[in-house]
């Protein structure tokens, strides 16, 4: 498999790249912030995301969407990041489509999300740590089933339209699809260290049809996982790739002893090696992406490219900040926002520690 994109991948880089950077650049995310924005994202720039097929990516001709795959959905995700712009494209398009597809709840889930009206949420987490432990109880009740338990960092999970909850039956694991209005559910949205929100879940007996579970046993969550995992990574790559386009242009600018500070040898070895470090990760997250649309054994990519954009992108906003000199650290300036952007996105489904243990595991060490 060519790690590159081909000359339509191109053309859609570019249309996104154009479009996140006029419509939602830094200053979209600013601004919601000091405007306090208790949604944490813009409703109309998510139906434009729709207007111009973004949301279809994944979801097949056949169904209304555009029928692409990782690949394409991951050019999005890169350009989002290289924008910090706030959307729930990576939970909604590209993590929910997926663990819907091919399901009964399609047809009642996709019009939506093609539409831009459709929001949906992760609810994976339980601790501070993203880690395999599901203890929210789905217990027989009738002809469906009763969830009882909370759930932590739920991005969007405050206005989302649909949960996708992961919980614990008689059989083993479920992943079940549970409409935001249900009764007994209750959401307590907190705002992150970027600005984003995410909130805490309470299911106080939740009832939900039989029909409600996407999926039975591991394969469900091992695949929305896979999808999150390798969406969060290009977003990753996005961060990085704008943190490095900014350190180089101040180190062009910036005049130290009479002479631009990018003239010093020293700074352009570390300028380098930052712009090494994010090609390598940008490479591993194409090969987990090509893999999941080829529909072959991803899961050792996916870690890979999850570890590898957690310790490329750390790298560039450490790096960045360090190199920019004290306004890298000030609020005025944009650097910070794609340090703390990149710090959750690090977190989110296993950290690189957690990638690189499962890596471990399944080498047998």
């Amino acid at each position: 498999m060519p790690l590159y994109l081909n000359d339509d991948q191109t053309l859609l880089r570019d249309t996104a790249r154009d479009f996140v950077a006029e419509h939602a650049p830094v200053s979209h995310l600013r601004g919601l912030r000091d405007a306090n924005d208790t949604t944490g994202f813009s409703r109309d720039l998510w139906r434009e995301f729709a207007d111009l097929g973004f949301t279809g990516i994944l979801i097949p001709e056949a169904q209304g969407g555009l029928g692409l795959g990782h690949v394409e959905a991951g050019i999005v995700l890169e350009e989002i990041g290289r924008n910090l712009s706030p959307s729930p494209f990576l939970t909604t398009a590209l993590a929910a489509v997926e663990a819907l597809k091919g399901t009964a709840h399609a047809d009642r889930w996709f019009p939506g999300i093609l539409a831009g009206e459709t929001v949906a949420a992760l609810a994976i987490d339980e601790g501070p740590k993203h880690n395999a432990r599901i203890t929210l109880q789905a217990t027989r009740a009738g002809n469906g089933y009763r969830l009882t338990g909370t759930k932590q960092f739920v991005h969007h999970g405050h206005v989302a339209d649909l949960l996708l909850v992961a919980a614990q039956t008689d059989a083993g694991t479920a992943l079940f699809a549970v409409p935001a209005d249900a009764a007994g559910l209750t959401a307590n949205p907190e705002r992150l260290a970027d600005a984003s929100i995410a909130a805490r879940l309470t299911f106080e007996g939740v009832e939900v049809d039989a029909d409600a579970i996407v999926g039975e046993g591991d394969a469900a969550l091992t695949r929305l996982l896979a999808a999150a995992r390798t969406g969060a990574s290009a977003e990753l790559v996005g961060v990085g790739a704008a943190t490095l386009d900014m350190t180089v242009g101040y180190l062009k600018q910036r005049k130290q002893f009479g002479a631009v500070i990018g003239s010093f040898q020293a700074l352009q070895h570390r300028a380098a090696h930052l712009y090494s470090e994010l090609e390598v990760a940008r490479a591993a997250v194409l090969k987990a992406q090509q893999l999941l649309d080829a529909g072959t054994e991803a899961a050792d990519a996916v870690a890979v490219a999850k570890a590898m954009t957690g310790l490329a992108t750390t790298l560039a906003v450490q790096e960045g900040v360090q190199m920019h000199g004290g306004i890298g650290m000030t609020d005025e300036y944009d650097l910070g926002f794609y340090m703390k952007r990149a710090r959750i996105l690090t977190e989110l489904f296993g950290d690189t520690n957690f990638h690189a243990d499962a890596l471990a595991r399944a080498a047998g060490y």
